[in-house]
């Protein structure tokens, strides 16, 4: 490390500075070096100069008031941001439990288990939420468990977990991989929402907002929707039967608009009306059986309708 930020009682020269002075040159310092990081991995530089930069320099303060590191897991959070997939790679492969775990209270504002996966789907970085999700699958179930179905900070996230963040944005492929890999789909958010109860709201206002309103064409207008009914798709895949009536409420209160939105078969299931169709059980059954540690690269071998294969799980495309 170039500076002693441990020694308030002596400068640089080895005369007499006082705790204030030393203190705020050492911040100073942090600074500086968290720029200087934050600028290399944005311009993803190689893993071995990141690697060197992490272990020499000192980035922010921890809760102990000491000048320190950034950690695998606070590394991770700026790979995921930049998008800078070898490195985000390396941290998991070498730091599998540390690039997951909870980073310092600077980067955080709860509690909360590490929000890289919420991360991940928020910025759409499919490469790496497919590493991240590869990682999982050594963790013990109740771990795995709890990195996956992570409530986001109620004040920042509204208390919703990375398969509501998947719905929110519209990110099929990350929504597949969450439930691939065994992500609960009938958690609810701070608002008592589950992912399906916000995708309907979503697909409610979708409606509601005419091309005209819009100022864009037709074809643009209806992407966003075509979008969510895909993810309207992939959630009833992995929603239990009868999981599915608490949405009822909602879909009985305009039942003609829902049934022209949703088609006749789906409304009549997610109302809670009839069960799901012969179609629907028999694909929720073939993408169940598949275990975790086989997902997505298992889906090769199946025989997908037209609506799932478009969507590139393996980075195959």
């Amino acid at each position: 490390m170039p500076w002693d930020a441990r020694r308030p009682g002596g400068g640089a020269d080895g005369g007499p500075e006082g705790p204030g002075a030393a203190r705020s040159r050492a911040q100073k310092q942090c600074r500086k070096s968290s720029f200087a990081f934050y600028q290399a991995v944005r311009d993803l530089l190689p893993v071995w100069l990141l690697e060197d930069m992490r272990a020499s320099e000192a980035f922010h303060w921890d809760e102990r008031g000491r000048a320190a590191a950034y950690s695998p897991s606070e590394a991770l959070l700026y790979a995921l941001v930049h998008d800078h997939q070898a490195y985000a790679h390396y941290l998991l492969a070498t730091f599998p439990r540390r690039a997951l775990a909870p980073p310092s209270a600077g980067f955080r504002c709860c509690a909360a288990p590490g929000p890289h996966v919420a991360l991940a789907v928020r910025y759409n970085r499919v490469g790496i939420l497919r590493r991240i999700l590869r990682t999982l699958r050594d963790f013990p179930a109740e771990e795995r468990a709890r990195v996956l179905d992570r409530r986001g900070c109620s004040r920042v996230e509204g208390g919703g977990t990375s398969v509501h963040v998947a719905c929110e944005l519209a990110r099929p492929e990350c929504l597949f991989l969450l439930l691939g890999h065994g992500a609960s789909p009938g958690l609810r958010d701070g608002g008592g929402l589950t992912p399906l109860e916000l995708l309907l709201r979503q697909l409610g206002r979708d409606a509601g907002a005419t091309p005209s309103a819009a100022g864009a064409p037709a074809s643009a207008a209806g992407e966003p929707r075509q979008r969510r009914l895909l993810l309207l798709d992939l959630l009833a895949l992995y929603t239990p039967v009868g999981a599915a009536g608490s949405a009822r409420q909602e879909l009985l209160g305009d039942r003609p608009r829902w049934q022209r939105l949703l088609g006749e078969d789906k409304f009549q299931w997610l109302a809670g009306l009839a069960p799901p169709s012969l179609f629907a059980r028999a694909m929720q059954v073939l993408v169940t059986a598949i275990s975790p540690g086989r997902f997505p690269e298992a889906l090769d071998e199946l025989p997908l309708p037209p609506f799932l294969q478009p969507l590139d799980l393996t980075g195959k495309g």
